[in-house]
């Protein structure tokens, strides 16, 4: 395996600090969602197409992503992505309407579709090479981004615009880049020790393995469906049913962002203990219970548990379907499984504002406890399956 300990151990932290600017950047943006759906003017029908626009973005761009990462590394593509997100973050408290909203959330969620395929298949290239667990930790550092991103965005949202405050992460964003990335420039991939009677040419996938694959990516995409849910309905959810105050609103996410880091941090102990269908179906389980509990709660306190429970629940599926389909396909499995995940995290929102406007924003967020319930069940008819990995 080329590189020293030391270089590993840096490239580890400079993976983090990415997914933590991904989470913080991300955060920062949903958390100021309402002042900028009045400042559009928009209905929650259209603030939901405006949202497709991220969705639409992030989707074609990780379709393309797999192939730059594979010309040209996975480590200079996450910091070209990397500072196109942190300058398109800036962009839509610039925006007076609907139309001009959508434009520039396509450009925003095409930065933030690229550099989750892009750092999701360097995490699964070094998580190979060391052959540990970790998987988890790096998604908890984007959890925990994104529970920093929303705590600050709630504590300026009465005192600063979002036209500032946004264009604040757009200098934290170009700040850490520059020092994070030039790590990851410097520093090749590493590659898996080799095993006798395995080559590291590329991999020729069959059926089964192309289903696996496919099946981890959806339920990928069932509980990234809850996390995009939370983020771009959960503030408004507890503001606009509720009654919470802007800040109080705000919490909902960073309630949800902690419950979801914490689980995170404690990922590979549970993985090892339960294994992957239990950790699967608990979580999903959990998840349901939870997101029913939020959405029809009676009062912000209870909804704001309702919120945590959820995050608990859907903290380490993400990880493992993602790690899963990267062991399976590699920097290909990566791509399909990222793609079909946060395509369920772009695509739930626009999703969910068109429920809204069709019944109420409650009874569409109980969609998540649908589709968290479906990934427990996925898990567990596939089970024999995912012991033969």
């Amino acid at each position: 395996m080329p590189g020293s300990r030391t270089d590993l151990t840096r490239l580890r932290i400079a993976l983090t600090v990415f997914f933590a600017l991904d989470g913080f950047v991300f955060a920062g943006w949903v958390v100021r969602i309402p002042a900028i759906k009045e400042q559009v003017n928009a209905s929650a029908g259209a603030l939901g197409l405006a949202l497709l626009g991220v969705s639409a973005g992030a989707v074609v761009t990780m379709t393309l992503t797999g192939r730059l990462c594979r010309r040209y590394g996975s480590h200079p593509v996450t910091v070209v992505c990397a500072v196109l997100l942190s300058l398109s973050v800036a962009l839509p408290p610039l925006t007076h309407s609907v139309p001009a909203l959508t434009a520039v959330l396509l450009v925003f969620g095409a930065a933030y579709g690229g550099i989750n395929v892009a750092f999701n298949s360097a995490a699964v290239e070094l998580v190979t090479a060391l052959q540990r667990p970790i998987m988890p930790s790096f998604h908890a550092a984007f959890s925990l981004g994104g529970m920093v991103g929303a705590g600050l965005g709630g504590l300026v949202a009465g005192s600063v615009s979002p036209t500032w405050h946004l264009l604040g992460l757009t200098a934290v964003g170009l700040v850490v880049t520059v020092f994070a990335g030039r790590v990851l420039l410097r520093i090749e991939p590493p590659r898996a020790p080799r095993q006798p009677g395995h080559s590291h040419g590329p991999r020729r996938l069959d059926r089964r393995t192309r289903g696996l694959v496919t099946v981890f990516g959806l339920i990928a995409l069932c509980t990234a469906y809850g996390e995009g849910a939370m983020a771009d309905w959960g503030a408004l959810h507890l503001e606009q049913d509720l009654g919470a105050s802007p800040g109080l609103a705000a919490a909902g996410f960073s309630c949800f962002a902690l419950a979801m880091t914490l689980g995170r941090l404690t990922g590979s102990v549970l993985l090892q203990r339960l294994g992957r269908t239990r950790t699967v179906v608990l979580g999903g389980s959990t998840a349901a219970a939870g997101m029913l509990l939020g959405s029809l709660a009676p009062s912000v306190w209870v909804a704001l548990v309702g919120f945590a429970v959820t995050g608990l629940g859907l903290a380490n599926l993400f990880p493992v379907a993602i790690e899963r389909a990267g062991a399976l396909a590699g920097p290909s499995g990566v791509a399909t499984a990222s793609t079909l995940g946060y395509g369920g995290m772009l695509l739930g929102p626009p999703a969910i504002g068109f429920m809204a406007e069709w019944y109420s924003l409650p009874t569409a967020l109980t969609s998540v406890a649908v589709l968290a319930a479906v990934a427990a069940t996925i898990g567990f008819t596939t089970r024999r399956a995912n012991r033969a990995l």
